[in-house]
């Protein structure tokens, strides 16, 4: 994993939006994050942590989420860009939002934790976690990507079992649990095993011996049923003789039967033949003729009826046509009158019309008597209302007008006065307190500079004897313990043989260790030493947080000083301003600004009335006009109506015919009128009714007298036809022998389907004739007429007795066949069977030795002690480095770290005796160590590590060669990011991210380059 960009929002002291821009840090393969203790450097791994895990070393996601907010933030939002993967190929962004809810502070809403994926320059939702993404669980990423505070140590204080379970979970040592694997396998074996137990059991019925027995009874049947199928065989060619003779003997035997059968038919098989003789003979001749004549008859008689109804009709028709010229004659002299009807019914209707004029005349009049006292009323209200209009003129006109601007400013002003006496009284009360926060800060500064040696001008000088003063005792510390380590060898120097150390044979003046009281109070001093070190850093940076809020203060006294000022000038000219004018006092100002209002509010009112009065008497004067209008309409309505009285008067025809009408309502008028138009459109339809209807009927009389001559001419020709005929019928008969004219008609009315007697005559003689030719045949034939139905069924039970021996026989063959075949093919499964029970055997018991192997996960535990042991080898290599080849790592089969001392003889003792500083460099090592392993199983060709502690508590040469091992590891394509408060590190790494807390904005994150 390797981190691109991090933006953090709203965690702890981070309250804007910060970028950290950690391509441009890696680029360099070694980068820092340094910043005073409080700054927020750590925060930065904690928000690592937060947005690929969810949750930070410090506080959990849930129930603390509200201490991870920034106080002065709503919202909570980290984004980290990272690339993961296999060599690091791939790039995802891990986003994580927290929001406090608006209306409880204390309340922190559910996080949204998600991430991303860069496919083809965008970003694309993914559902894996950060597990799957970096490969390992949080609690690893913190011991071999990310070790935050108070963690380096952490692998090292491990148990050995927690050692081992990392190992596991960090490089996949699982795949080597085979106790599952095998536990499978021996149960499979075993099962497998019990199935073929089974099985054998299933085939012990089957062996050598019973297999050649039956192949011996097999060969004796085989022969009893040869000699079966040849006597079978010799008595089936017989059979199928006698079989032969017998189905003829019974077609002789049916033969027979059938012509005594058809000679007993015969009579009435020739009565048919007569009977359908005669019925061909009649149809044939006769038939035609007679039913032309019964048809020619109907004939006769159908037109002499129709000749006495064409008579019969002749005389009624004449006598309905005479009846309707008569009534077409009268209708004729009705219509002739109907010219003068509809003269008087235009006169009539006249009448109407001018009594509908009389009616408009009278409502006429009735306006003009209701218009002209309504026009004299409103003009006397009208003249009342200039009256009063020309009054509350004069009063309006007596009230002086308000100057609006004179009113604006001296509104405006009144805010003014009262919005500068707020803002003097809020200045004045600031700067009081500014000036106590500034007398407060002064004299805490005082406190802090009282705690410096009067040797001391200064934190910085300070700061830097009480480290030349470490640095001295730490290195009087080292000889003491090299002293003592040497000392510890003095036993093995004798004379004549080489030291191990400088290999010299000589030893004039062999090193005397010091008391181990000396080395314990050097390290007690030191401690001290470095107690005083990190007070006086506190009170340095105390000192200058401080002087930082001092400063501060004091700007901003001077500002609200300058604001205190200004708004007292700004006060004063407004309140010369306002005496100009006689205004002495606030309250002064405001009763003239009310008097003012109150002058305006009556003549603004006294306006309004006579808006509101001109108004009324407009709308009046529009109600006259309009009136006049409708007077002046009225007049000319009733002199146009008079004038069409007259004119309709004049168009009447006949007036003393109307005149009895004047007096009518116009309803009794007009249904008058209705009356005779419907009379006269009543007559014309019935003429024309009539005329049409005596066309009609003479039309018909003029086709019945048509029809009445043709009638009487097919009568005629009919009787003539009908004579005629009969001749030819009784000529018929007697020529066909037909003498009995009955018995000829009932011919006529046979229902006798003629081809169905032909076909059964003809039937009938071509069976008899077959009959008699088969049986001469079959007589012909030896052996048939003389055949013995008893012997024939005696041969059929021999037959039938040998057929059953032989087919028993020949089952018992096939049986037996085939259990000597099922009995080889069990010889050969049992034998196979048998076989793999044997290699199941000794399969078990290998599986049985391999399930004790590896019974409780003790082959992982092996593997892993050799991870660990490689571990160890690897991290010795920078071990022995730092500490001059004094010291080295080592492990034992109990997976327990132990340190060889090699000024001590090469004695193990634990890793736990080591120093502080010496317990940092064998963590970092180790640290180191395990980086590059999980380097080398994501397959990546560069790695990332991050630390957060340790150096501090090195001496300037341990820390110079730490230093070094750092830097060198750019070699090996690794990148290294160190976060430090310690200045002389800062100095050492060029590229780096500076972290200062900002009182306002809060941590602000800044860059060497």
């Amino acid at each position: 994993m390797i981190p691109i960009k991090l933006d953090i929002q709203g965690l702890y002291s981070y309250k804007e939006k910060q970028t950290i821009e950690f391509d441009k840090l890696t680029a360099a393969g070694l980068f820092g994050i340094f910043g005073a203790v409080g700054s927020g450097k750590s925060s930065i791994l904690e928000a690592i942590l937060l947005a690929l895990y969810g949750s930070t070393e410090r506080l959990s996601d849930r129930g603390e989420k509200n201490s991870m907010v920034n106080l002065q933030s709503d919202l909570l939002l980290l984004n980290f860009e990272f690339s993961s993967g296999k060599n690091n190929a791939k790039t995802y962004l891990a986003r994580y939002s927290a929001k406090r809810n608006p209306k409880n502070f204390d309340d922190i809403k559910p996080a949204e934790h998600t991430f991303y994926e860069k496919v083809d320059g965008n970003w694309e939702p993914i559902s894996a976690r950060a597990e799957e993404i970096v490969g390992m669980k949080k609690e690893h990423f913190k011991q071999t990507v990310i070790i935050p505070q108070g963690k380096f140590r952490e692998f090292i204080d491990q148990k050995p079992l927690d050692q081992a379970k990392m190992m596991k979970e960090l490089f996949g040592l699982e795949r080597f649990d085979l106790s599952f694997k095998t536990g499978l396998l021996l149960k499979a074996v075993k099962e497998q095993k019990i199935r073929l137990e089974t099985q054998l059991q299933g085939l012990e019925e089957y062996s050598e011996e019973v297999l050649i027995e039956k192949q011996g009874h097999f060969s004796e049947l085989k022969t009893h049923a040869t000699d079966a199928s040849q006597k079978l065989k010799i008595t089936e060619t017989e059979i199928r003789l006698q079989e032969n003779l017998r189905a003829k003997n019974q077609q002789l035997l049916k033969f027979r039967t059938e012509r005594e059968s058809l000679n007993i038919q015969r009579p009435e098989i020739e009565k048919q033949r007569q009977l359908h003789s005669e019925f061909i003979k009649s149809k044939t001749h006769l038939r035609p003729v007679w039913d032309l004549l019964r048809d020619t008859n109907a004939d006769l008689e159908k037109y002499k009826v129709s000749v006495i109804d064409c008579e019969r009709f002749k005389i009624e028709f004449a006598k309905e046509v005479a009846d309707l010229e008569k009534e077409e004659e009268e209708l004729k002299k009705k219509n002739q009158e109907r010219p003068q009807r509809e003269a008087k019914i235009r006169d009539l209707k006249k009448v109407i019309e001018i009594q509908s004029l009389e009616t408009q005349r009278e409502v006429a009049n009735a306006t003009l008597l209701n218009l002209q006292p309504s026009i004299k009323t409103k003009k006397e209200a009208q003249k009342a209302l200039e009256t009063k209009i020309t009054e509350l003129e004069t009063e309006a006109e007596k009230i002086s007008s308000t100057d609006s601007a004179q009113l604006a400013n001296l509104i405006s002003s009144a805010k003014d006065w009262k919005t500068l006496e707020v803002q003097l009284s809020r200045l004045q009360s600031e700067e009081h307190e500014l000036t106590k926060e500034v007398k407060r800060i002064e004299e805490k500064l005082e406190a802090l500079k009282s705690t410096i040696p009067a040797k001391e001008d200064s934190f910085e000088n300070w700061l830097t004897t009480q480290k030349a003063t470490i640095q001295k005792l730490e290195k009087e510390r080292d000889i003491l313990m090299q002293k003592q380590g040497l000392a510890a060898h003095v036993h093995l120097l004798h004379n004549g043989e080489a030291c191990p150390l400088c290999g010299s044979l000589d030893h004039p003046s062999p090193l005397q260790g010091d008391d181990e009281n000396t080395l314990a109070q050097k390290d007690l001093e030191i401690q001290e030493a470095k107690v005083l070190l990190d007070q006086i850093q506190t009170s340095k940076s105390s000192f200058g947080e401080l002087t930082f809020h001092l400063e501060n203060n004091q700007k901003n006294t001077a500002s609200k000083s300058s604001e205190l000022l200004e708004t007292k000038q700004n006060l004063s000219s407004l309140n010369a301003t306002l005496a100009k004018e006689g205004i002495e006092s606030h309250e002064a100002l405001l009763s003239k600004i009310q008097a003012i209002e109150r002058n305006s509010q009556s003549r603004e009112k006294l306006i309004q009335e006579v808006k509101s009065l001109r108004k009324n008497w407009d709308a009046e004067r529009i109600s006259i006009d309009q009136s006049e209008k409708e007077l002046q309409q009225a007049q000319l309505k009733l002199q146009s109506v008079l004038s069409n009285i007259s004119s309709k008067k004049e168009e009447i025809r006949d007036m003393v015919f109307c005149k009895q009408f004047f007096t009518k309502e116009s309803e009794q008028i007009r249904f008058a009128i209705d009356k005779v138009e419907k009379d006269i459109e009543d007559a014309l339809k019935s003429l024309e009714g009539k005329q049409k209807h005596l066309r009609e009927k003479r039309s018909v009389a003029d086709k019945n007298l048509a029809d009445l001559s043709n009638f009487i001419q097919l009568r005629d020709e009919s009787s003539t036809k009908l004579e005629k005929l009969t001749a030819d019928f009784e000529a018929l008969k007697i020529k066909h022998g037909f003498q009995d004219e009955e018995r000829l008609i009932s011919l006529f009315q046979h229902s006798l389907d003629a081809e169905k007697v032909a076909r059964e005559v003809a039937d009938f003689d071509r069976k008899h004739d077959i009959a008699e030719n088969r049986i001469q045949e079959l007589e012909a034939e030896k052996g048939v007429a003389d055949f013995q139905e008893q012997a024939f069924q005696e041969l059929s039970t021999s037959f039938e007795n040998l057929k059953t021996n032989a087919e028993s026989f020949q089952n018992q063959v096939l049986l037996l066949d085939k259990e000597i075949q099922e009995a080889i093919s069990k010889l050969a499964e049992k034998k196979s069977l048998q076989a793999d029970f044997v290699k199941l055997e000794v399969r078990e018991s290998y599986l049985k030795e391999l399930d004790n192997l590896f019974r409780g996960s003790g082959f992982v535990k092996f593997v892993s002690s050799i991870y660990l042991k490689e571990l160890c080898n690897t991290a010795n290599v920078r071990f022995m480095k730092l500490c001059k080849n004094r010291l080295s790592l080592e492990i034992d089969d109990n997976n327990t770290f132990w340190v060889i001392d090699y000024l001590n003889g090469g004695k193990k003792r634990l890793l736990k005796t080591l120093s502080g500083g010496q317990t940092f460099q064998a963590s970092l090592c180790l640290a180191l160590a395990l980086a590059e392993k999980v380097k080398a199983l994501n397959q990546a060709d560069q790695s990332f590590f991050f630390m957060d502690e340790g150096f501090g508590a090195l001496d300037k040469n341990a820390l110079r060669v730490v230093f070094e091992t750092l830097k060198s590891l750019r070699h090996e394509n690794r990148i290294v990011g160190i976060i430090s408060h310690v200045e002389d590190l800062q100095q050492e790494i060029g590229v780096f991210a500076n972290v200062e807390l900002d009182p306002e904005l809060g941590s602000q994150v800044s860059y060497s380059f």
